[in-house]
């Protein structure tokens, strides 16, 4: 039954409203279904309208949201300086921009020729993250080969591309399936490539497609950016590096001009060794000293000497100090693994300083050992000679021969055997340079006689001559690292200036000598009063009392003190054969009365006295005391 005209014309107007209505609202599509809506073809073709209205402004509000999204980002990567910070941001942006599931970056790598995975976001596979794709393998390596943009909704099942093993084991434990790809670029090269991907099949449609390449597009003007920002502080490191070294290089130079200075000053005041390593230690900030040859570091001295420059040993700087082909010692600066090579010749022009310093006082001092040479040759060979004249001459050397002096006569242990040679003669000249030196600063005179070096010193308070000889050999041996034997005279009287007496004097200090050689007594100081009865027949005195009240004075003071006999005693034990039981029968008392009395010795005398040595000693100053009493009475 046809419809009255008036519902028709309603129909006709009222669905077009009612689908604008619907526009005006944004609702959903399926508000476009509604039966109410339907059953005309005027009402058909006005939702068909509508839809394709709604469609358009659909699209258009989804573009107009990317544009806006895309410069957001434009504008955000402009404002990110560091280079890893703009790749993390883009890789970022992009997976929110496309809503996927995972986004990522690879880079190009000239060197290898490949491409190499940078940056992920929403990854959770270790072999992914650090894939490699050859040019042209995989989606990735063909966008990166062809700087094209490739697009899969199945990756696994798609033949376009160049599978490996490689790539489709970290594609498959990345689960994903559908991905897009396009080219990073810089001009017309490729420098990278940006992905989106989702673990699903899905479709990436045109539009997407050209959001993502001009995204890309803002992303490669972005690392390019920030590869010229990081070249750029880079370059800017390196030129204030350089100002660094320009500066440090001045300051070198002014501290060498400055050590110069004072170095000249050093010499021209008459400075030593030990003020130059002084200053040149402030001037490099480092501890600077002289070590004499034995003692340096020999490889370095080696290779410091050949090279003529200061070299590197362990954490120390080390400079040879040379002459004419002689090691003097070397300069050691400690403080400095590393020496630029202004402050290296600061250090080599001190060594060369140094070593002038030593010849100068080498000169000075071989002069001075000549003058106090001279004088004791004088004393030991001139008896004519004026004593006045002597003590003067040695006044001006700061000796003073009007005080007890004491001879000694020294010589390096081996020399007895007639070794011969050029290392001897060092040796020697060695040993008589350092009697010359400890005899300047002990106010003495010292000598090279006969192979040996004679010394001349002031017996210092409460020091016997034996004491003086003990001393001396310690220090000449540790001055020439050598074992050397020292024999001494008795004192000499003031005035020492008696030349007959220093004569008399050094010649039983070489018979001392001769003895210690002789028992095997090398590298030992003795004078003839330590030596026992060799002692009192080596020493022109012939001092008796004082050989017996050294070898039984413990003894002899207790029997004075105490009334007892046992020097008697002891006499009585010699003459018995050292018999305990014969000497009891020659005192007539109990044998046990021997044992206390020999006890009591030896509490005196100490527990080495019956030694042959010893007793040999005991007995004859038994009878040389004996001896004595009769003869006083």
């Amino acid at each position: 039954m046809p419809m009255p005209e008036h519902d028709t014309q309603h129909d006709t107007g009222a669905a077009p409203l009612a689908f604008l209505e619907l526009l005006a609202r944004d609702a959903p599509a399926e508000e476009y279904e509604r039966p109410e809506l339907r059953g005309s073809a005027t009402a058909d073709r006005a939702r068909l309208l509508a839809l394709r209205v709604r469609s358009e402004l659909e699209g258009r509000r989804r573009r107009e949201a990317e544009l806006t999204a895309l410069f957001a980002t434009a504008h955000d990567l402009a404002g990110v300086r560091d280079l890893d910070d703009v790749l993390r941001a883009i890789v970022q942006r992009a997976r929110s921009l496309l809503g996927t599931e995972v986004a990522y970056m690879t880079i190009n790598d000239p060197e290898r020729g490949d491409t190499y995975m940078r940056v992920t976001e929403g990854s959770v596979s270790a072999r992914f993250q650090q894939l490699r794709l050859g040019m042209g393998e995989g989606l990735g390596g063909l966008v990166a080969q062809t700087a094209r943009p490739y697009v899969t909704d199945d990756y696994m099942r798609d033949e376009r591309f160049l599978h490996t093993r490689n790539i489709d084991t970290g594609v498959g434990e990345e689960g994903l399936v559908a991905i897009l790809g396009v080219p990073l670029m810089l001009g017309r090269e490729v420098i990278g490539v940006l992905f989106a991907a989702d673990r699903r099949p899905r479709v990436f449609d045109r539009e997407q497609v050209a959001l993502l390449a001009s995204f890309a597009a803002h992303a490669a003007v972005a690392i390019d950016t920030a590869r010229l920002l990081a070249e750029t502080r880079e370059a800017m490191a390196e030129l204030e590096a350089a100002n660094a070294i320009i500066r440090d290089r001045s300051a070198a130079i002014e501290r060498s001009s400055e050590v110069h200075d004072r170095l000249t000053e050093l010499v021209l005041r008459g400075g030593g060794v030990d003020d130059v390593a002084a200053a040149v230690s402030e001037v490099l900030d480092g501890d600077v000293e002289f070590v004499e040859g034995r003692r340096a570091p020999a490889r370095a001295v080696e290779r410091s000497r050949r090279d003529g420059h200061a070299v590197r040993e362990g954490d120390a700087w080390v400079a040879a100090v040379s002459a004419g082909g002689e090691l003097l010692g070397a300069l050691v600066l400690r403080g400095h693994r590393e020496l630029d090579p202004v402050d290296q010749r600061t250090l080599e022009r001190a060594a060369l300083v140094t070593s002038l310093l030593l010849l100068a006082r080498r000169s000075a001092g071989e002069a001075e050992q000549r003058v106090r040479g001279e004088l004791l040759d004088d004393l030991l060979d001139a008896a004519d000679r004026d004593p006045r004249l002597l003590r003067e001459r040695a006044a001006r050397l700061g000796a003073d021969l009007d005080t007890p002096h004491v001879v000694l006569a020294a010589r390096q242990a081996g020399e007895h055997t007639g070794r011969r040679g050029e290392r001897e003669t060092t040796d020697r000249q060695r040993l008589w340079s350092a009697a010359s030196h400890l005899a300047a600063t002990r106010h003495g005179l010292a000598a090279a006689r006969d192979g040996g070096t004679i010394l001349l010193l002031p017996l210092r308070p409460g020091e016997s001559a034996g004491d003086t000889a003990r001393q001396v050999a310690a220090q000449l041996g540790a001055a020439v690292h050598l074992s050397v034997t020292v024999g001494a005279s008795a004192p000499v009287p003031a005035p020492a200036a008696d030349p007959a007496a220093v004569a008399a004097a050094c010649a039983e200090a070489r018979r001392c000598l001769e003895t210690l050689s002789l028992l095997g007594r090398l590298g030992e100081g003795a004078a003839a009063d330590d030596l026992g009865f060799l002692g009192l027949l080596l020493a022109d005195s012939r001092d008796v009392d004082g050989f017996v009240r050294r070898t039984l004075g413990p003894v002899l003071e207790y029997d004075a003190r105490r009334g007892t006999d046992l020097t008697g005693t002891l006499e009585a034990y010699f003459a018995s054969g050292c018999s305990p039981a014969r000497t009891k029968d020659v005192l007539h008392v109990h044998v046990n009365t021997v044992a206390q009395r020999l006890e009591r010795v030896g509490r005196l005398l100490g527990d080495d006295w019956q030694c042959p040595d010893r007793a040999l000693e005991v007995q004859l100053a038994l009878r040389l005391y004996r001896m004595s009493a009769a003869v006083a009475r």
